[in-house]
């Protein structure tokens, strides 16, 4: 079996990243096709996002059946093939639980709202208050969290779309049906769990207004929300022999987190934490541009690599996912230091401590798709923002500015294959259009350049399981004052690491300390992403989003 600690998973939103049809929507058959590439990649796990039937109003996220395959991306037939094509690769596939919510078309909530008392208390319906919504709380993706149903006079709270109700965890036999949705998914071969937003399935006792903030204080880590994970281990995947798992843990705190991972908890095998990809939130807003604030990015990695240690706990590892825009055009430079700033931030993150993970068309550089107006956005957050920002009296050009920065659809635009039509990725159209940039940064391409982004990551996913010292070795933060460079040392046993990574466009010099060069006679550039990198020395100078990795063994 395989160690979580030596792997790397790729993501694939399977709407974007093949379609073997022709309906303009990539398909279990489409990943089936690829796994060929992806061994090349020499990744471990898959994770796919929804693929059950949904009524798309959320990509997938909206849930209104777990136990079923959504036409659109195949069979149950297609997925079994699947699990056993990628197995023969050495390839495990990691399913996406959508657990905080269902859609509304669901069946279960069909039967709330036919009164049934049993399916209504799934979910969470609360008395208007003086004709109002039960409290202020905000939804993520704008306007209020609860809808109102007339029939009943009554609201059900949603903390995303309205057409995703939220369950309520609290009914016993709420949690009895996710169980056997776990089960039903492990039984076929799944051997790893990815679970969406779980730290916000414990839901408070008493709904009250929040009068400083949106209302996640109420519902984000909540009261029980490690008895609830703990439970969900023991009645599914901690009777299995190593699943691996990893929650979404959205706007957490770095103390639950080493619970939710630290393995005495017996919770879950890593976690995601989103602060490092807030750092250009103009105060802590989204819908704004701003450059990146370098210091602050520097200081949460910090404390969640270091503090996640010292706590026992694990990270999983990653700038991009479906719903983040592109890391190139978001932290590096996507046009004439495509490929240096590229294989840079994956440096940056692979040799960390963590699980990595690669969201697809990372590994050969693909931007964010710059789409110039709203009719080419199909997110339901993106569009929601454009009619809230216009409601507020913002400039159209402003908000598509905005929007090519900050929209989900940035990373959700098809995988970009070869520079033919559709990018190869369709022989139909496109159900999102295809990023203009395809010709220039495409997978086949990539495949033929040695010297290529896909193949520094393919080395450093290899270097992960060939040197203990990644996998296993401690972290500590160094040059944490340096304006430009966010640099760190690995160290296990006689072996260090030590890495630098530049994450600007300008040369920049820096000093190593003495302790780092004691030994000099036994090291050695272990990766690096210029041909002609300088040997360890107490002085040295970086180009340009210039990335070393000295190996040290004394």
């Amino acid at each position: 079996m395989k160690d979580f600690k030596k792997s790397t998973v790729y993501q694939i939103y399977p709407k974007s990243f093949y379609d073997t049809n022709g309906d303009g929507i990539g398909d279990l058959n489409g990943v089936i096709e690829k796994l060929d590439y992806l061994k090349t990649l020499g990744i471990d796990y898959i994770w796919l996002t929804p693929f059950y039937p949904s009524p798309q109003v959320d990509n997938g996220y909206d849930i209104s059946d777990y136990y079923n395959i959504d036409p659109s991306f195949g069979t149950l037939e297609d997925f079994k093939k699947l699990v056993k094509e990628a197995k023969a690769r050495n390839i495990y596939i990691m399913l996406d639980m959508v657990l905080n919510h269902t859609s509304t078309e669901h069946n279960w909530f069909k039967r709330a709202l036919n009164e049934e008392t049993k399916y209504k208390d799934f979910y969470i319906f609360k008395e208007s208050i003086n004709n109002e919504p039960p409290t202020n709380w905000q939804s993520k993706f704008g306007g209020n969290a609860w809808e109102y149903v007339e029939a009943f006079n009554e609201y059900y709270l949603h903390l995303f779309d309205r057409t995703q109700a939220d369950l309520n965890w609290d009914n016993k036999e709420v949690r009895k049906e996710i169980y056997n949705i776990v089960n039903y998914w492990l039984e076929k071969g799944v051997k790893g769990l990815r679970f969406d937003v779980i730290n916000l399935i414990s839901k408070p006792e008493n709904f009250e207004d929040d009068l400083d903030g949106d209302g996640r204080g109420f519902y984000t880590d909540g009261s029980k929300i490690h008895e609830y994970i703990r439970e969900l281990n023991e009645n599914t995947y901690g009777k299995y022999k190593n699943i691996m798992t990893v929650g979404e843990m959205s706007s957490t705190t770095v103390e639950n987190c080493i619970q939710y991972s630290n393995p005495k908890e017996k919770e879950l095998s890593m976690v995601f934490n989103f602060h490092h990809l807030k750092v250009d939130y103009y105060k802590g807003n989204k819908w704004t541009v701003m450059d990146f604030d370098f210091k602050q990015l520097k200081e949460l990695f910090k404390v969640w690599q270091e503090d996640i240690q010292d706590g026992n706990g694990w990270n999983a590892l990653f700038w991009c996912n479906h719903d983040q825009p592109r890391v190139v055009s978001r932290f590096g430079e996507d046009k004439e230091y495509l490929k240096e700033s590229a294989k840079m931030l994956a440096t940056t993150i692979h040799m960390m401590r963590g699980t990595p993970y690669i969201f697809q068309g990372e590994e050969f550089g693909m931007t964010n798709p710059y789409f110039d107006t709203i009719e080419k956005y199909r997110d339901v957050e993106s569009i929601n923002y454009y009619n809230i920002l216009m409601e507020q009296g913002k400039a159209e050009a402003e908000i598509l500015e905005i929007l090519k920065e900050k929209s989900r659809d940035n990373s959700r635009t098809p995988v970009q294959w070869n520079d033919k039509e559709n990018a190869g990725f369709t022989k139909g159209t496109p159900w999102i259009p295809i990023s203009k940039e395809y010709k220039r940064i495409n997978a086949e391409k990539a495949l033929y350049n040695k010297d290529s982004i896909f193949y520094h990551y393919q080395k450093l996913i290899q270097l992960r399981k060939d040197y203990e010292v990644i996998s296993n070795g401690n972290i500590k933060f160094i040059l944490e004052e340096h304006e430009n460079v966010l640099s760190y040392v690995r160290n296990l046993d006689n072996i260090t690491l030590i890495v630098l990574n530049n994450f600007f466009n300008k040369e920049v010099k820096l000093e190593l300390l003495d302790e780092y060069l004691n030994n000099k006679s036994k090291n050695k550039i272990l990766i690096s992403n210029y041909k002609d990198s300088s040997v360890l020395d107490k002085n040295l100078t970086l180009r340009p989003f210039e990335s070393i990795v000295y190996y040290i063994e004394t």
